[in-house]
């Protein structure tokens, strides 16, 4: 049972229902409209990567109450799009109400907005009283860049940058010894590098290849889209990090080959795209 938990505009809610419609495993109990307030986001795009953005809806922000009815749900797949809409009480009372999994995706923190409601990058400075309350940290290049900041009387240029490969493990050890079972940072053509620590807590890593798309059709969703990938597929693998990654990979790959929701396969076909793809990776 998939159990989507978000605010949404009344003139919205009934498209919803119509899109989700052809699926059997919905519970609409968490889509909620009392508050008429849901986001509404204008992206003009630059080219392929690089979009202008500006928010002129927002979302009522998810509370400790929205969730309330889903405590007993496997796994929580919190993909907020700006900073204010899942805030770190909301975890920590899931944390210490479920047993779920807890994915939280760092764009959500490290997007923050102008007076205007233009979306621009924001330092993740609270980032240490959030780790607790999350199991797999997901995010890009970019968003680790903010959540990764110098010590006081270090060089302030390293601010707001995207992390390099060689600064990576530094950023996930900090994470993965404050509570955090695995960091994952998509990288893009290059698939995602995912961190966690051993049976013997040393830090281990891989990376886990992209699944080659034929057309780039619209890359917008496919964080959201690889995010939930993951967080099914950590839970299909009994924790195996490594095959999570691998279907968040399905899942952005699918994402952008189209922009209506039936480019998502059925599971069996899913599942053969992994295996077709990692199957060869892992012989050469």
């Amino acid at each position: 049972m998939v159990r989507p938990i978000v605010h949404v505009r009344k003139q919205d809610m009934e498209p919803i229902k119509e899109i989700l419609s052809r699926f059997d495993n919905i519970d609409y109990t968490g889509l909620r409209d009392d508050s008429d307030r849901g986001d509404v986001i204008e992206l003009t795009f630059r080219d392929q990567n690089y979009r202008d953005e500006r928010q002129v809806g927002f979302m009522h922000p998810i509370s400790p109450q929205d969730v309330e009815f889903a405590l007993d749900s496997d796994a929580f797949v919190c993909v907020p799009v700006t900073d204010y809409e899942v805030a770190q009480p909301t975890l920590a009372y899931i944390r210490e109400h479920s047993d779920g999994m807890i994915l939280l995706d760092g764009h959500g923190p490290t997007v923050t907005l102008t007076a205007a409601g233009h979306r621009v990058p924001r330092m993740w400075i609270d980032r240490d009283a959030w780790l607790p309350n999350i199991d797999i940290l997901k995010l890009n290049l970019e968003e680790a860049g903010c959540s990764w900041f110098p010590p006081p009387g270090s060089d302030p240029n390293l601010l707001g940058r995207e992390l390099s490969m060689e600064e990576l493990p530094v950023f996930a050890e900090h994470c993965l010894r404050r509570g955090v079972k695995a960091v994952c940072v998509t990288l893009d053509e290059e698939g995602c590098r995912v961190y966690w620590l051993d049976e013997d807590d040393a830090l281990r890593s891989e990376t886990v290849p992209r699944i080659p798309v034929a057309e780039v059709v619209d890359t917008t969703g496919c964080g959201d889209s690889f995010a939930a990938g993951m967080g099914f597929g950590y839970l299909e693998s009994g924790g195996d990090v490594v095959a999570a990654a691998r279907y968040g990979n399905a899942m952005g790959a699918q994402r952008c080959a189209g922009r209506r929701i039936d480019v998502y396969l059925p599971l069996p076909e899913t599942r053969a795209q992994i295996d077709a793809v990692y199957a060869v990776a892992g012989s050469e």
